[in-house]
């Protein structure tokens, strides 16, 4: 386990984000390559179905990745104060939380995703494929659950290597069972599903198997699952908007996806491929913010105040100059990486991603800022500005989906991600700004 309250905190943050980073590069990796193997073998309409339920399935997954990092939170602040008997009585709590979610969120998802599908106006030739798809992906949900409750509590005690690890086997299977499933077997769209969820699997339970050989904080007795309220109510008072927030943003992906179907197969191709791609891109900007939720919150737990603001300087300057970096790349060789998902024969696919490219990679900057001030807040145990920043995020990507793509096609379309940042933005920063003349304050008199 590292502790992160004492040394040189870029240093520090540093050598906990490059494994977090690389294991992200990893998890998208093997989506990807769902993609990849589903765009080359099963042609373009299957990688549009699999594409067209991305926003759903954010819906869904985000819910529990920000419920299961809101948790971690509280671990986190406890660790930094040296409470290891509240560690054992947080992961209970954060476990049992996270199953009742769990069941709520499969029994909702798979009552109503045909008719969200039929709602978001999807093309009659992918639907079928598209429900198929996310309909396994929902049945699995408990595996993606579990593996992002117990890699969060893991890098919650500092510790950012193991999961990176765990990420690696799951992707060698998830790539090896796709193959195996689409290529060899003829699942089809199915088969990338599987392999979505087996790999998942496999990875949650390499993390109980480390826990229980190597990380005594977090190996529970029966008494540590003793149900109090005021436990309850201190962990779900930050996950659930955390989660919430997830979900938010979800909402306006949807509404935005919805928009983009009514503009035909070849821009719902694009926008999945371009969006891929994307993802990769923003890695090391979403990683930096991930460090600093565990950051803050360990610091704020030993009430090192001082060292939460010098590494959030130090950390924007990083993840700024990376976001130049990463939006000239996809500016220079989007195009051609776009290749890897539609034949080069496709070249109105490959047009429209170059636009989603254009546009999103100059202004990556924005969202650069955006990760690390929300995750910062968010380290502090804040909830309800964070969420109230998701709240205009989906206010600027429904106003790009039913007012910009109206107007300007695709186009508008691809405008929505750096205005959804830009409006999130101006919110975080007052709350910020309080954050650090708080900080400021406790710092002096501490």
């Amino acid at each position: 386990m590292k502790d992160l309250t004492s040394g040189n905190p870029i240093k520090l943050i540093l050598l906990f984000t490059i494994p977090l980073l690389i294991g992200n590069v990893f998890q998208q990796f093997y989506h990807m390559a769902d993609m990849i193997i589903v765009g080359q073998v099963l042609g373009k309409n299957a990688l549009a179905a699999v594409g067209s339920t991305g926003s759903l399935t954010f819906l869904i997954i985000g819910f529990a990745q920000g419920l299961t990092a809101g948790l971690s939170i509280i671990s986190a602040q406890r660790f930094g104060a040296r409470d290891y008997q509240g560690i054992k009585r947080s992961f209970a709590m954060s476990i049992l939380i996270s199953a009742v979610v769990t069941v709520i969120l499969t029994i909702l998802g798979l009552l109503f995703i045909r008719p969200m599908l039929v709602l978001m106006q999807t093309p009659a030739d992918i639907i079928d494929d598209a429900y198929t798809f996310i309909a396994i992906i929902i049945i699995g949900i408990f595996a993606a659950m579990a593996f992002n409750l117990l890699s969060n509590v893991i890098r919650a005690l500092g510790d950012s290597r193991t999961p990176l690890v765990f990420l690696i086997v799951a992707s060698v299977v998830n790539v090896a069972l796709d193959v195996l499933l689409i290529v060899y077997l003829d699942f089809g769209v199915s088969g990338a599903g599987i392999a979505t969820v087996s790999a998942q699997a496999v990875s949650a339970i390499l993390c109980v198997l480390y826990i229980k050989r190597s990380i005594p904080q977090l190996q529970l007795s029966k008494k540590d699952f003793t149900f109090v309220w005021e436990e309850c109510y201190s962990h779900i008072r930050i996950a659930l908007p955390m989660a919430f927030q997830a979900s938010i943003i979800a909402i306006g992906a949807i509404i935005l996806q919805t928009a983009l179907n009514g503009l035909g197969t070849d821009v719902v191709a694009a926008q999945a491929a371009a969006s891929k791609i994307d993802q990769f891109a923003v890695l090391p900007m979403a990683s930096f913010g991930v460090t600093m939720a565990t950051y803050t919150a360990q610091n704020y737990g030993a009430k090192e105040y001082q060292r939460i603001l010098k590494g959030v300087r130090q950390c924007l300057i990083l993840s700024v100059g990376f976001s130049i970096v990463a939006g000239l790349i996809v500016i220079l060789f989007g195009g051609q990486l776009v290749t890897l998902f539609v034949s080069p024969q496709e070249t109105a696919v490959i047009s429209l991603a170059q636009t989603f490219f254009n546009i999103n990679g100059s202004l990556y900057w924005i969202l650069a800022i955006l990760f690390i001030i929300r995750y910062t807040l968010q380290g502090l145990g804040q909830s309800v500005i964070p969420t109230v920043a998701g709240i205009v995020e989906l206010i600027m990507r429904s106003f790009a989906a039913l007012v910009l793509t109206a107007l300007f096609g695709f186009v508008g379309a691809a405008i929505a991600g750096p205005l959804a940042w830009l409006g999130s933005v101006v919110v975080l920063l007052y709350s910020y700004f309080k954050a650090v003349k708080r900080l400021k304050t406790l710092s002096l008199s501490h």
